[in-house]
């Protein structure tokens, strides 16, 4: 498992940042039944300006957002995992720092927490979940839950 990112970028209050995310990803993965060995998830720390530029260019939404995925496998069924030698790009992550500063004063947690649960949400994306039926947001909760809380990031009440 390889997390691609600009090291200039990575928020350096968060120590060990980095590997609670590799954790993260490895677990998103594992519950796929995914081998992690060779699976490369590009993750870039950008602007409010930066993700509002992005989120209009790709979504054509005209406004800032915290997260997003750009996937680069289409059907996860095509891959022989076992037999795969080569780096395998599972997509990319854009993580807006400036929605995390707001998001984890507004919920009352940690920046770190509010990084690392983007991530996975994420992650989930780039692997085939999705929220736009009821159904399929409460399964992406249940999987989103399942890693944070092995984590040790549960949600704060």
């Amino acid at each position: 498992m390889r997390i691609l990112c600009d090291e200039e970028r990575i928020p350096s209050r968060e120590p060990e940042l980095m590997e609670t995310l590799k954790r993260a990803a490895k677990l998103c993965l594992k519950e796929e039944g995914i081998p992690d060995e060779r699976i490369e998830i590009s993750l870039s720390f950008v602007s409010m300006e930066e993700i509002h530029e992005l989120n209009n260019m790709y979504r054509q939404v005209d406004r800032p957002t915290d997260v997003l995925s750009f996937p680069m496998i289409e059907d996860f069924n095509e891959i022989d995992w076992e037999e795969e030698e080569e780096e395998i790009l599972l997509g990319d992550v854009v993580i807006c720092l400036d929605k995390v500063r707001q998001q984890a004063k507004e919920y009352g947690h940690s920046e770190k927490r509010e990084i690392v649960y983007l991530f996975v949400h994420s992650v989930l994306h780039l692997l085939g979940y999705d929220h736009m039926e009821d159904e399929d947001k409460a399964e992406m909760r249940r999987q989103e839950e399942i890693v944070m809380e092995a984590l040790d990031l549960k949600r704060s009440m």
